[in-house]
């Protein structure tokens, strides 16, 4: 895991050893640069520093900031390091810079498109995780503080996620055996601004902790997670992703039919019918502006009242 500020900031004061460090000046680097020993780009170069890390400014000279900055140390391991030396003074976002909020985020929107890119700039989707998360601490009242926090937190989100797809527990049908994300900086969005489009967004990815890996054909399962979407539905009836929750938990009711009746319990399985009909066309009536899930939901419907199976073989 990325090393804490607190960490990093605790360092800046040893290493740096001065008093009143309250008043020391921080910033942002919004551009790839590089520490001098002196300010002079034809003195030895001690480390390069990248987009998203943090500086304090020690003192400041003609074109020139001193600097203690936070550099990589070990990109495997991702840990990080503190360097004292000279960068030149471009591209540093103090929280005195007009519209830094608005740079910054520019900067980390530019970054993730880099990181979705093929062949695109190697770390760029850590370079934006770092930024969004910078603007929203370095500007806390930011109209984009809280989009920046979840993007922050969603970029860290997906990164975990593909290594997780990847381990064997990933197939558990029990979803706590299964490697849980590390959910804290989402709980952190949920947190600072609840009630909104941003936590909202980060409750819905929770969720993945939460649901199994495989079904293998069984109930269990699909219960579990058609009863955790619809909650979500009936908690966060302004977010998002609430017709794709309450998509998903027709869904599964609609694989319970399925289910049931290879059970021979054809009381569920009425009871299913039901539940994926009411649900399909709570979502046609709540959002038909929302095409894609409107009509998927329209096409499960129609499956499910003719009978077709939704789940498993469905070819007849």
């Amino acid at each position: 895991m990325l090393v804490r500020r607190a960490v990093a900031v605790c360092a800046m004061v040893s290493a740096m050893s001065i008093a009143g460090m309250a008043a020391i000046e921080r910033g942002i680097i919004v551009r790839e640069g590089t520490i001098y020993v002196a300010p002079e780009p034809s003195s030895a170069k001690l480390s390069n520093i990248g987009r998203g890390r943090e500086v304090a400014i020690v003192e400041r000279s003609p074109g020139w900031l001193n600097v203690v900055g936070t550099v990589e140390n070990d990109p495997e391991q991702e840990t990080e390091r503190n360097v004292t030396g000279w960068i030149v003074d471009k591209g540093v976002i103090t929280p005195a810079t007009p519209e830094g909020d608005k740079i910054i985020f520019g900067e980390a929107v530019d970054s993730e498109a880099e990181a979705s890119r093929r062949g695109g700039r190697k770390g760029a989707a850590q370079d934006a995780m770092r930024l969004y998360a910078r603007l929203a601490e370095y500007f806390p009242n930011s109209p984009l503080a809280g989009e920046a926090l979840y993007r922050s937190a969603d970029i860290r989100w997906q990164i975990e996620a593909i290594d997780a797809a990847t381990r064997p527990s990933s197939r558990e049908h029990d979803p706590s055996m299964k490697f849980q994300i590390d959910d804290q900086y989402m709980k952190k969005v949920i947190k600072k601004f609840p009630g909104t489009k941003w936590s909202d967004l980060a409750a819905y990815r929770l969720l993945d902790n939460k649901t199994c890996g495989e079904w293998a054909a069984e109930a269990k399962c699909p219960e579990l997670e058609a009863t955790l979407y619809m909650k979500y539905g009936d908690e966060h009836p302004q977010s998002p992703k609430t017709p794709e929750a309450l998509y998903k938990a027709a869904f599964r009711y609609s694989a319970l039919i399925v289910i049931y009746k290879s059970n021979n319990d054809g009381k569920k399985a009425a009871d299913s019918v039901t539940r994926a009909t009411t649900t399909a066309k709570r979502i046609m009536s709540q959002f038909p502006d929302n095409s894609d899930w409107s009509t998927r939901a329209e096409r499960l419907l129609y499956m499910v009242q003719n009978n077709m199976p939704t789940f498993g073989p469905t070819v007849e």
